[in-house]
């Protein structure tokens, strides 16, 4: 994986996780704001040179940035080049433009005020049925409940081919988890949600 979005809602500087990432793959860490096109425009200006050493683009508060100018951005995340990873920062999943996303490998911050975030997915997995449902009955707001169930879907995409887990199952806890996301989306009642989707795991 070559782009990181790392979340969490009640972080303002990202700087320590930034340095932690940087650290894990060997790169050195230049920071480039993007809310104008044009910021998009002077980033590929430098990406068109040889990068010879490994070099993390720190992109902090990526949902603020202009539509027009992450759909400019988004070939960086499509064709990437060698040496060149990305960071990019922001509170929520949520604010995050889908095709954006889709592209990242997500990195939940550690979260004090929801610990139910912080929760490895693979020791949320291993718990049984009611250690489950009593984790989930935690969480009460939609938007934590969103962040919570987008937080293992990418998780599990992660984990798919790993020798841990069985390939079926995790395909078919996937199919559950999105689909309880589509109808916490849709304004589902949150509790509901989360019991029927830790009831349907396998």
């Amino acid at each position: 994986m070559h782009a990181f979005l790392l979340v969490e809602q009640e972080i303002t500087n990202f700087q320590l996780s930034i340095s932690n990432l940087a650290s894990k793959l060997g790169a050195k860490v230049m920071e480039y704001p993007l809310v104008k096109i044009e910021d998009v425009r002077n980033l590929n200006n430098f990406l068109r040179l040889t990068i010879t050493e490994p070099t993390l683009i720190y992109c902090p508060n990526i949902h603020e940035t202009g539509v027009e100018a992450l759909n400019a951005f988004l070939k960086n995340l499509e064709e990437p080049q060698e040496n060149i990873y990305f960071a990019l920062t922001a509170p929520s999943i949520r604010k995050v433009l889908p095709t954006i996303v889709s592209r990242c490998q997500v990195i939940q911050i550690r979260n004090t005020k929801h610990e139910i975030l912080d929760k490895g997915t693979g020791e949320f997995m291993k718990k049984t049925l009611n250690e489950k449902i009593m984790e989930t009955d935690k969480i009460k707001d939609r938007g934590v409940a969103i962040d919570f169930v987008s937080n293992l879907i990418n998780n599990l995409h992660t984990f798919m081919h790993s020798n841990e887990v069985d390939y079926t199952s995790t395909v078919h806890n996937i199919e559950i988890m999105t689909t309880t996301l589509n109808n916490l989306k849709k304004n589902g009642n949150v509790n509901l949600q989360l019991t029927n989707m830790v009831v349907g795991l396998i």
